[in-house]
């Protein structure tokens, strides 16, 4: 073990995500891929650990954690989101047993850090501030068990993750941020409470500099801008922002396309659509909820309420942009209705990636702290809202919810339901230039298809029926299509259908 203060071993493990919609880990074996995206949290952490440290990652969702990795380090680093938490709890456990002091942080740790008071050192909040004052105490040979605060850190400060530690080939696509924070306040949503109301965000040629670091590992493909609200700050994204990654992208041979996060108030701005278009965004997540307005209400969606909801969504579809879509049922306002009004909303709106979800309430919101004032809570928060678990007590009869639930997620993922959504979507989609092309993953995965879902797969009929009407009316979207069979794919798998 080195001192305080000398040179130091540093392994960063990222526990292992359980299969969920998100994690897409039915379909990633189509492209011979481990993880869809690596921890970028981590890889911000490395960077703002001194350079004289000797640091390594392991990621569990791509490789098995050894004793002989653990017992390397001086300290393992450990960041996991609630989902991740059996799994975290696997790798104190072992890091105890083998004598290796451990440091933890991010989501999961900041929200139930009472949880964990084995842990050597809790670094909670945003590491820009925790970080660097727990280092200091680390040196001189005085660190703490508890680093938190309620300040937000300048993201134009953050450094750039370390992508050198990286097994770039593991992964299906690579991810990076531009803003932390959302204008809005929705009662179930947590993100206010982590990183607050006014966004934040880095400056162009900050962006830019990630930009290029991830280009020069030889990445080409798609990034996933995982701010909260990418549109959080409209007024510097396109005066400043967009035009820069515009021209970046351009001048080099649009090596990148672009996934982003936003609010459904993204289809009142045609300018903005056309420039995130220009840029290389070809899909957008949009937190739709739910079709009831006393819903919306209720949970104080405000940015979705008084509006046509399906024509917005259209609307940005045929700017060329996907929307993936979030909804949830289990609200208080809600009644046995519901079930088939979310399964009509999401086939008319042509949302193909539609995942649905029971309310959950997570630590901290309005909702959380609600329902406590309410005596509804119960301890059963996953972190997974597609496991079928609530945290709460339902004002509908859990029973009657649960079966309802069900009933959505296994029509709309049902081959008929899902293959009508996908060829209402790509009737009206104009994705931009920069798009999923013939590449040799895209070849790899088509021929896997062919096999594991045109011949092998119940679905194989509605397969074939997509790609004969794509060969005919829409072959520049072809690939995409072979991509959303495979996604089908995986949500059925999911979803035991």
């Amino acid at each position: 073990m080195s001192r305080a203060g000398d040179f130091m071993k540093i392994l960063l493990v990222y526990p292992k995500i359980p299969v969920t919609y998100w994690g897409f880990q039915h379909a990633l074996k189509f492209v011979s891929k481990k993880a869809a995206f690596p921890p970028l949290g981590l890889l911000t952490v490395a960077s703002l650990l001194p350079e004289r440290y000797e640091k390594r990652l392991v990621d569990l969702n791509v490789e098995k954690l050894t004793d002989r990795a653990i017992l390397w380090a001086d300290y393992v680093f450990i960041s996991a989101m609630l989902i991740q938490k059996a799994s975290a709890r696997e790798v104190i456990d072992r890091c105890k047993a083998l004598g290796v002091k451990t440091v933890a942080g991010g989501p999961l740790f900041t929200a139930e850090s009472g949880s964990y008071d084995d842990v050597d050192h809790l670094v909670l909040n945003e590491g820009e501030i925790t970080i660097p004052e727990f280092i200091a105490d680390l040196e001189r040979g005085a660190a703490k068990h508890l680093y938190t605060t309620d300040n937000f850190a300048d993201v134009r400060e953050t450094p750039v993750p370390q992508w050198s530690l990286l097994k770039l080939k593991k992964y299906s696509s690579l991810n990076i941020q531009y803003s932390r924070g959302c204008p809005f306040n929705c009662e179930f949503c947590d993100i206010t409470t982590l990183f607050g109301h006014a966004p934040r965000t880095k400056d162009s040629g900050q962006l830019l500099r990630e930009l290029d670091a991830i280009y020069e590992t030889g990445w080409r493909g798609e990034l996933f801008f995982v701010d909260d609200n990418f549109i959080g700050n409209k007024k510097k994204l396109m005066a400043e922002v967009l035009p820069v990654i515009i021209q970046w992208n351009e001048e080099r041979g649009r090596p990148f396309c672009f996934l982003t996060e936003a609010s459904i108030n993204l289809a009142d701005d045609d300018a903005l659509m056309a420039m995130m278009v220009k840029a290389g965004f070809n899909g957008v997540f949009i937190g739709i909820e739910t079709p009831d307005p006393n819903c919306l209400t209720e949970c104080q969606k405000t940015q979705n309420q008084n509006r046509d909801l399906i024509a917005c969504v259209k609307k940005i579809q045929q700017a060329g942009m996907e929307v993936l879509g979030g909804f949830i049922v289990g609200f208080d306002n809600d009644n046995e209705t519901i079930f088939n009004r979310m399964i009509k909303f999401i086939q008319d709106s042509g949302i193909v990636t539609a995942m649905v979800g029971l309310l959950n309430a997570p630590v901290g919101t309005k909702l959380y702290n609600r329902l406590r004032e309410e005596g509804r809570l119960e301890d059963r928060f996953t972190g997974d809202n597609t496991d079928f678990t609530m945290n709460f007590v339902p004002k509908m009869d859990r029973k009657v919810l649960e079966a309802g639930y069900q009933h959505i997620v296994k029509t709309i993922y049902a081959p008929k339901y899902y293959y009508e959504r996908v060829m209402k979507l790509l009737s009206n989609y104009r994705p931009s230039a920069v798009s999923e092309g013939i590449t040799p993953i895209n070849v790899l995965a088509f021929i896997k298809s062919v096999f594991k879902i045109g011949i092998a797969g119940k679905e194989r009929r509605y397969y074939w029926r997509l790609l004969r009407w794509c060969l005919r009316h829409r072959p520049d979207v072809f690939t995409v299509a072979v991509r959303f069979s495979i996604y089908g794919y995986h949500f059925r798998k999911l979803y035991a259908i």
